[in-house]
């Protein structure tokens, strides 16, 4: 199909004058609106504008211009049937065979802060409507939504092949997928405006950011997608050097820097397999760094480090000094930069400073048929709630790293258990079936750095059996949600050993 006649309007006019200037020379007839027939005019194209066209002004402040039958049945008459041929000639209907439209920025003016009435008047109707007519009408219209897509179009008609069947398929599959998205957006929106997580229906849209070697495992496909409604995060981070990002990396990086957004003093966190392996704070992020490594030096080696700092020069060095896959900081210093060029697999995330996730921050879960949907675990714990629940009770530098440790728990899977001493994991113990594995492994892990730490739990500790491995390994403090069946045991077992335990009344399980 040779395109006789084609409308164009957009916002994102990038590489649009040169497409045009493809167009005209094929000798389509060019139909355009407001900015964009400027745009085109200004290049010395000629272009008829869309109330030309129509025989109607744009009325109500340009809400209406393009919602006409000359332009809807231009684009929906199907060429194949001589029926809608006959009409579109007796209604003076001119025929659209190609549609070039991208909407407006609404997801852009969303993430700039604008207000609700300017965010309305960025709700694009016309555009929308116009994509789907074309798309539905694929086999007569071809429809553009990417300028991406202009030089596929380009090659196509300078082959003289013209815009063929499967190409303009193709253009109608992403159309209709780029409208899909842009109601999602708006419709997340309101939502959120109403304070309403879970509405009666959910749409989930990304666009595509990279296309991955494989996913977990070799034998799986993958892809990676960014939210148009979540601007922060790893997809809007900058890959300085290395490979490019797995799967796993991903996932890896991503609960690194959740974890790390925790503190707000020097932090790094060390992952591996979505677990933390060593987490820590300091006065810098080197004394951090050398901390949270000291934790599990062997689970360190090929894992993802996390920093909420610059990172800088020497801490650069002592990451180095093992083999690491990833690092992910706010910002880098030149330093630090030169440092990295000698691993030139090593990956470095930049991913600007990061804000605390938003309450409507919801997470998914795919289901076989389905997905479940829940607010992101975002607080540590209500202060208000916390009690001390045992006679003894925790000094102030217990206190600290008992909320330190509880703060790690949320990112530990469950079953988790945690140890921590002066502001830094010791032992974790995580994904287990039974707490109590869990807490052998954190103490096991731990060793003689558990005397006088402080333990976390995740969730209630259903038997006292947790509670006495931890004070056989010397832990002096604990702190856990409480509400089990057996609480007056395991509050009886801290009293008898000595021990301050703090309740939360909050759980942190994390499948």
């Amino acid at each position: 199909m040779i395109p006789r006649r084609a409308l164009l309007s957009v916002s994102d006019k990038t590489g649009l004058v040169p497409f045009a200037r493809v167009l005209a020379a094929q000798g389509v007839e060019l139909l355009s609106t407001g900015g964009t027939a400027a745009l085109l005019r200004a290049d010395g194209l000629a272009v008829t504008e869309v109330a030309e066209h129509t025989g109607q002004a744009e009325i109500l402040e340009g809400r209406v211009k393009t919602l006409h039958p000359k332009i809807h049945g231009g684009l929906l008459g199907d060429r194949r049937k001589p029926e809608h041929v006959a009409t579109m000639e007796a209604e003076g209907i001119a025929p659209i065979d190609l549609l070039v439209v991208n909407l407006y920025p609404f997801r852009q003016t969303l993430a700039s802060g604008a207000d609700f009435d300017t965010c309305v008047e960025n709700i694009d109707i016309g555009g929308p409507a116009m994509l789907r007519a074309a798309a539905k009408n694929h086999a007569s219209v071809a429809v553009v939504v990417d300028p991406a897509d202009y030089d596929r179009l380009q090659e196509a008609l300078d082959t003289g092949t013209g815009l063929g069947a499967s190409l303009r398929r193709s253009l109608a599959r992403k159309a209709f997928a780029h409208t899909a998205a842009y109601d999602s957006d708006i419709a997340r929106w309101l939502a959120d405006s109403d304070q309403l997580d879970f509405p009666e229906e959910f749409s989930l849209a990304g666009k595509r950011i990279a296309t991955l070697r494989y996913g977990e495992n070799p034998h799986q496909g993958a892809a990676w997608y960014a939210s148009g409604s979540q601007p922060e995060g790893l997809a809007n981070a900058t890959l300085v050097q290395g490979k490019p990002l797995s799967y796993n990396n991903i996932n890896d990086a991503d609960a690194a820097l959740n974890l790390v957004q925790e503190f707000t003093e020097p932090a790094v966190a060390i992952i591996k397999h979505a677990n933390p392996c060593g987490v820590a704070v300091g006065a810098s992020l080197t004394e951090a760094y050398l901390r949270a490594y000291a934790c599990d030096t062997t689970s360190a080696f090929g894992g993802i480090v996390a920093v909420n700092r610059q990172l800088d020069g020497p801490t650069a060095e002592l990451i180095t000094q093992i083999f690491t896959e990833v690092v992910v900081a706010p910002s880098v210093s030149d330093e630090a930069k030169d440092v990295f060029t000698a691993k030139k697999n090593l990956r470095l995330l930049i991913t600007g400073e990061q804000s605390p996730f938003s309450q409507s921050n919801l997470v998914v879960k795919t289901l076989r048929g389905g997905f479940l949907l829940q607010n992101r675990d975002q607080t540590w714990a209500d202060p208000e709630a916390i009690r001390c629940v045992t006679q003894r009770q925790a000094s102030a530098s217990e206190a600290a790293d008992l909320e330190f440790a509880f703060k790690v728990a949320k990112h530990v899977k469950s079953n988790a258990i945690v140890l921590v001493k002066d502001g830094r994991t010791v032992g974790i113990g995580a994904g287990q079936m039974s707490r109590v594995d869990a807490a052998r492994i954190a103490t096991w892990k731990a060793g003689d750095q558990a005397q006088g730490c402080v333990l976390a739990s995740d969730a209630f500790f259903p038997f006292a059996d947790g509670i006495q491995m931890a004070i056989d390994a010397g832990a002096k403090a604990v702190i856990q949600p409480g509400g089990s069946m057996r609480d007056d045991e395991v509050i009886k077992a801290a009293d008898d050993a000595g021990l301050a335990m703090l309740f939360t009344g909050m759980r942190h399980f994390n499948h």
